[in-house]
């Protein structure tokens, strides 16, 4: 089944005045149910304007987005939309505003008319979901938390409106490595466990090219390619055309390749590389 389906998307800004400009221009593409989907481009080339159309934050303009075959240029569903599809955005701790945690999670499921006794599950849930400790952080205040644990607050705030599709825009933005890692390895597990169809927009390829079963790579506006990551970051043309950076693995090939090295595929992640080079040389590699 898809999850989104996007036809003929275009979007301008300051429409007939001379700050015009085409954000997004004839954007077609689908996202199936239980896909991991990344969205790629530099910056532009209407990433985050694409995904504000996904739960009807930005109003349609011209063309189509339905998502779970529901429209998001009717009015009546906006409700809906907005539970179906949960959106963090870049720096999320920065939304942050209510006493408590607890109070700051419930505020979406509060707002979808939920009894008290639900929302109390749903917050509980979410909470842990992020792998925190409910009882122990319920009632501190989230300006209080490290800035890992603050922007778990916020994704738990998305997941208690328990969405089908999680949208991330740069969720690792302005984090340490060891921050990165823990925050990918939270979405992934999400995806397992509560949210089947993930959406994240990236600048970093070596996180997204590692986690994305397929790439919409945008570039001005329109959809230069969907494809999966060894397919996309094989091509060099398009990806140095479209100004953006490869994963490091897929660089250091390239490098190999110029001097005249031979693999059997594109490696777009260091395990996959390292396996093509012992394979090659008439061994195993070992993890």
């Amino acid at each position: 089944m898809l999850a989104i389906e996007v036809k003929n998307l275009t979007f301008t800004y300051s429409k007939k005045t001379p700050y015009e400009k085409k954000a997004l221009d004839n954007v077609n593409f689908e996202i199936r149910e239980g896909e991991f989907f990344g969205i790629v481009g530099a910056t532009g080339s209407g990433k985050s304007t694409l995904v504000s159309h996904f739960n009807a934050l930005q109003k349609i303009q011209e063309g189509e987005v339905n998502v779970f075959g529901i429209s998001t240029a009717e009015k009546k569903t906006f409700r809906e939309l907005r539970g179906l599809v949960g959106m963090v955005f870049q720096y999320p701790e920065y939304q942050l505003f209510e006493e408590t945690v607890a109070r700051d999670v419930a505020f979406g499921p509060k707002n979808m008319k939920l009894s008290e006794e639900e929302i109390e599950a749903r917050v509980k849930e979410a909470i842990e979901a992020v792998s925190l400790d409910y009882e122990d952080l319920k009632n501190r205040s989230p300006f209080d938390l490290s800035g890992g644990q603050k922007r778990r607050v916020a994704i738990a705030g998305i997941l208690a409106m328990r969405p089908k599709i999680f949208v991330l825009d740069e969720p690792t933005a302005g984090l340490d490595p060891a921050g990165r890692k823990e925050i990918l390895a939270l979405v992934k597990n999400l995806q397992k466990t509560m949210c089947p169809t993930i959406v994240m927009i990236s600048h970093n390829m070596d996180e997204i090219s590692s986690l994305a079963d397929r790439i919409l790579l945008l570039s001005d506006g329109k959809a230069s390619a969907v494809l999966p990551p060894k397919e996309l970051f094989s091509d060099r043309a398009l990806i140095k055309t479209a100004g953006l950076d490869f994963p490091t693995a897929t660089v250091i090939q390239n490098k190999l390749k110029d001097r005249g090295f031979v693999f059997p595929s594109c490696a777009v992640t260091v395990k996959e590389l390292a396996e093509q080079i012992f394979s090659m040389r008439g061994g195993n590699y070992v993890s």
